[in-house]
């Protein structure tokens, strides 16, 4: 599990006290979108120091002096933004993740994750194709939100996307 998310309210928390409660709950990772790889400094030793790995954006106009950069930094995975756009925004292209995920391999030597795009079952099974990890947000949070006021609903309506894309990844590979 990684959390995603905005610089501020952990320095309002303090970096310990966030990564110790952090580690406590079962989180693996943490991915501050204003978190510069290059200012990260006394922040990633605390992390690391609670077994948190950081995790960085890669985009599809990301140079390549730049992933190589942000390798540098990086730990547990990188995760690909496989579309320009906001989150849940478009459909994603497989055959173009494809041929930016050669580019960021050269450069990374940890797994590669890709999101943005993948609100289905469909999408999901194509990303897994090439992909070293597929990352669903958007998709998880409209149907918690659109059921906000029926926790039971919900989670009910997570789970199936889950069960859909997991089916459809499965089914993929067994294909193979």
């Amino acid at each position: 599990m990684v959390l995603m998310g905005y610089l501020n309210p952990v320095e309002a928390m303090g970096y310990e006290t966030f990564a110790k409660a952090a580690e406590q709950a079962g989180i693996d990772g943490v991915l501050m979108v204003d978190m510069p790889p290059e200012e990260s400094g006394d922040n990633a030793k605390i992390f690391a120091d609670h077994k948190l790995d950081i995790i960085y954006l890669i985009a599809p106009t990301t140079t390549d002096a730049r992933i190589s950069e942000i390798a540098k930094f990086s730990s547990g995975y990188v995760y690909y933004v496989s579309i320009k756009g906001v989150t849940g925004s478009a459909a994603i292209d497989v055959a173009d993740v494809s041929k930016n995920l050669e580019r960021i391999r050269a450069r990374v030597d940890i797994p590669v994750g890709v999101g943005f795009g993948i609100n289905n079952g469909e999408a999901a099974a194509a990303v897994a194709t090439v992909a070293d990890g597929v990352i669903v947000g958007s998709a998880l949070v409209n149907k918690i939100a659109a059921n906000a006021d029926q926790p039971e609903k919900a989670i009910a309506e997570v789970q199936a996307v889950l069960a859909d894309m997991r089916s459809a990844m499965d089914a993929n590979q067994d294909a193979k």
